[in-house]
Parts: C-alpha cells; sequence; structure tokens
C-alpha cells in the first residue's frame, strides 16, 4: 500500500456502501475543517470547539447538494489524533459522491484502505494490537469474536506485552549497570531473580501461543465436516443442526453430490457445517465421484469430523469405514444415527458399539431431532474446553502468533545462557531480540512500511 504524506488532509466514505438513509463521510488532517468550511454554509466551522455538531447546506456554486450534521473533533483529542470532520449527510450515491468530489477540489486526496487507522497508530492514539483490533471489530459475527477483538481493542493484549517489556527492560538495565561498573566488581542483577523472571515470561509466552487455536476458531469460525456413508442421514442431520430445510433429503444413496456448506452459532462461536458427499469407494456414477473426492478434500481443511453412522450397520463395518477414511487422525465425534429403528435402545447401542476407538459418542436420531442439542453442546465443548474468558488475552491475529514463537525461542536464548553463566554483554544481546519481537507485535520497534503496508491494507476504506 503507498502511504499518503501525513501532512496531507484524508477524505472517505466511512460507512458501507448499499442502501440506507444516513451516510459518513469522514476527513481527518490539519485542513479538514478549513477545507469543509469552504462549501458549508452554516455556522462558521473555524474557530469553533472540538466535540461539537453543527447544522447546515453543503453547497457548490449556489447549488445546495443537501443539509447535513457536521462534527468537529479537534487534535490530539480525535481518532487520528489529528483534526477530524465528520459529515452526515443522506446516503444518496449522488450526493455522496459529489460531496467527496468537493473535498478533493479543496485539497484533500482520497484514504488508502485502513489509513485512519494508520494515523492513529503513527499518532500514539494506539499501538499496532490495538489498530488490529478495530479490523477485527469491524470483521466480527459473533458475540465471541466481538468480545474478543473488544478486549484488544481496549488493550487487553497490550497491558500483558507492556508488562512483560518493562520486566526485560528493567533486568536489561541492571545487567548494563553492572557492565557500568566492571571494574569495581559489583552486581546489580540477582540472576536467580532473573531466571524466575524467564520462566514467568516463558509460561506466559507459551500460553499467548496454544490460545491461538481458540482465538483462530473464534475468529474465523470452525470448519465441521459431516462424514459418512451414503444414506447414512448426514443431510437429514444438517437440517437438523440448522433448524431448516436446507439440504436435500432422499432415501436414494448417492442424493448429495457436492458439498454443501452452512454455519451456525453456537454460544458465540460460528462453526461452518459441511454437509458432504457419502464416501464409498465404488461408484459408476461419474458426478457422484467427484462429489466423493470434494468430500475427501473438505476433510484436509476441517477442525472437527462428525462421522456419521447407521446404528444398524455391524461393528466391523463401522469400523471399516473410520479405517478407510482414516477419521482417527481428526478431532472426531462418532454419531450414530437412526436410533428411532431400534426404539430408541441407548443401553443396546453403548454396549454394540463400546468398542469403536472414537472417545466421543453420541447415539441419535436425525428425523427426530432427538440428541441435537447434545451434538452442540460436545462441539463447543472440544472447541472452547470451558467457558471462555474474556478477561485473559486470547490470540487471534497469525502475525501475533508468529511473532510469539519467535519471542518463545529467543526467551530460551536467554535461559541458556544463564545455565552457561555467559557474561552481561551477551545475555543483554539475547534479552534485546526478545524486546524486538515483542515490539513487532505492538510497533514499539520502528516497524517496516511494507508491514504497516500489509496490515492496514486489510481495513475497509474510511476506517
Amino acid at each position: 500500500m503507498q502511504l499518503i504524506s501525513p501532512s496531507t488532509t484524508i477524505v472517505a466514505l466511512a460507512t458501507g456502501n448499499g442502501q440506507g438513509a444516513i451516510a459518513v463521510i469522514r476527513l481527518s488532517g490539519k485542513d479538514a475543517i478549513s477545507i469543509v468550511s469552504t462549501f458549508f454554509k452554516g455556522k462558521n466551522l473555524i474557530g469553533e470547539a472540538g466535540y461539537t455538531l453543527h447544522f447546515g447546506e453543503i453547497v457548490n456554486n449556489d447549488e445546495v447538494i443537501d443539509e447535513v450534521l457536521v462534527a468537529l473533533f479537534k487534535a490530539p483529542k480525535s481518532y487520528t489524533g489529528e483534526d477530524v470532520v465528520e459529515i452526515s449527510c443522506h446516503a444518496s450515491a449522488y450526493i455522496i459522491e459529489k460531496i467527496i468530489q468537493l473535498c478533493i477540489e479543496h485539497g484533500a486526496q482520497l484514504a488508502m484502505p485502513g489509513e485512519f487507522t494508520q494515523r492513529a497508530f503513527l499518532n500514539g492514539k494506539m499501538d499496532l494490537t490495538q489498530a488490529e483490533a478495530v479490523a477485527d471489530l469491524i470483521a466480527s459475527n459473533a458475540a465471541a469474536a466481538h468480545r474478543a477483538a473488544m478486549h484488544n481493542l481496549k488493550g487487553g493484549f497490550k497491558h500483558v506485552l507492556d508488562e512483560m517489556r518493562e520486566q526485560l527492560i528493567h533486568f536489561t538495565a541492571l545487567i548494563q549497570l553492572e557492565l557500568d561498573f566492571s571494574d569495581e566488581d559489583v552486581t546489580f542483577a540477582d540472576r536467580s531473580q532473573l531466571v524466575a523472571l524467564l520462566n514467568q515470561l516463558y509460561n506466559q509466552t507459551n500460553n499467548l501461543i496454544q490460545s491461538f487455536a481458540l482465538g483462530n476458531a473464534i475468529k474465523n469460525g470452525v470448519n465441521v465436516a459431516i462424514v459418512g456413508k451414503p444414506n447414512a442421514g448426514k443431510s437429514t442431520l444438517l437440517n437438523a443442526l440448522l433448524n431448516e430445510e436446507r439440504a436435500i433429503v432422499s432415501a436414494i444413496p448417492g442424493t448429495t453430490r457436492d458439498t454443501v456448506e452452512e454455519s451456525i452459532n453456537i454460544n458465540g462461536i460460528i462453526f461452518k457445517l459441511i454437509d458432504t458427499a457419502g464416501i464409498r469407494n465404488h461408484t459408476v456414477d461419474e458426478i457422484e465421484a467427484i462429489g466423493i473426492a470434494r468430500s475427501k478434500k473438505a476433510l484436509e481443511k476441517t477442525d472437527v469430523v462428525i462421522f456419521l453412522f447407521d446404528v444398524n450397520d455391524s461393528l466391523d463395518t463401522v469400523m471399516q469405514q473410520i479405517n478407510e477414511w482414516n477419521l482417527l487422525q481428526y478431532k472426531c465425534i462418532a454419531v450414530g444415527n437412526k436410533c428411532d429403528l431400534l426404539d430408541n435402545n441407548l443401553a443396546y447401542m453403548q454396549h454394540h458399539f463400546a468398542d469403536l476407538p472414537i472417545q466421543q459418542k453420541i447415539f441419535i436420531s436425525a428425523l427426530q431431532k432427538n440428541g441435537i442439542d447434545a451434538i452442540k453442546n460436545l462441539l463447543y465443548n472440544m472447541v472452547v474446553g470451558g467457558q471462555l474468558n474474556f478477561e485473559q488475552a486470547i490470540i487471534t491475529n497469525i502475525r501475533h502468533y508468529h511473532a510469539l514463537i519467535e519471542l518463545k525461542n529467543a526467551l530460551v536464548e536467554v535461559q541458556n545462557g544463564l545455565q552457561q553463566n555467559l557474561p552481561g554483554d551477551l545475555l543483554t544481546i539475547d534479552i534485546n531480540h526478545c524486546l524486538y519481537f515483542l515490539g513487532t507485535i505492538t510497533g514499539k520497534i520502528e516497524t517496516d512500511r511494507d508491514i504497516l503496508g500489509a496490515i492496514f491494507s486489510k481495513f475497509c476504506i474510511g476506517k
């Protein structure tokens, strides 16, 4: 992303495109107020206080474009840290285009994606974790994703990293002090305390790394493939989970020829259900064979597999399916379907399929919608593993994950250096590596402009 000069005033539509009553056009920069003043007829905006609203008209060559509300936010008390003007107008495409064009004609430039938030970062209004949380908040489509993004936007993750950074800087300063007084043979840094600190930081870092699996599920959803032989009831199960008739149900084996994907929200987390074509190794139907190949492809990107089998089949038949599809390599739930045909005799089915090598087993009737809530609860518990705690930092960003891996490796180097009684100057180098990787997450180092471009280019224009 090519960066616009920080001295340039930028403009963009801050609300989404499409049908609506009101649109908001945002400007940021030192000339934002004076630019809008040239075509706003009402109060003289120059000299007005920040955090004020002004009603008036946008006028171009005596033509009234629209009646608007103009909000003023003055530097440094604004989102970007610069003077910001927000024009609330009617959401006509013509009106929006005309007002933005007037702004450009009077000196503004059209903003790049994410440039308002990038300026907020560059002006010290937020660090990179908070800036990226803005994008996550906009993209959040479920309660868990929203709460995780809000936690990071408020600085939850930032505070954890800042504390780690301060502790490392403190010990680096003490080691440096020893080096300054090396001729006097004095000790300022207690090595045992440094060992304890490194163990604490290592455990914190490791916990953050391990939280990424959950964070990724919160942010991007959980892929769940429903697999089984033809006519096991996969489409019936999908419809029962969705509580609507989404997939075609038929007694004819091979009815589902392609994967069908739908999403459900379970306790604030999105689960992406993939109803696959029934897998059988011998079929003369070319289209069905393509569907089976796509089903096997869907298994490669799945997070959880629901293996649906017919409780009227023998144990050997079900075991053969598990082995043929290599299901034991996945996080898997074995779901015995069509219990209604066995009078819902749960004790018999539990005994008959006790030797199935899949630990999580449920017996249901998809047709009668019995056991559906149990599947949903098990899916949620397999991914979350308990109550979500949004007071703790949960990593949702792949960039943060990779930086934490590097931080963990750097901490190990410091630990090894202590064990080998390395001199202070060499320990300081290793500790500085730790500080560097912390800094790449928060932006408290000179961040590469290409990295910034990659981060903010994912934002929508106007944010």
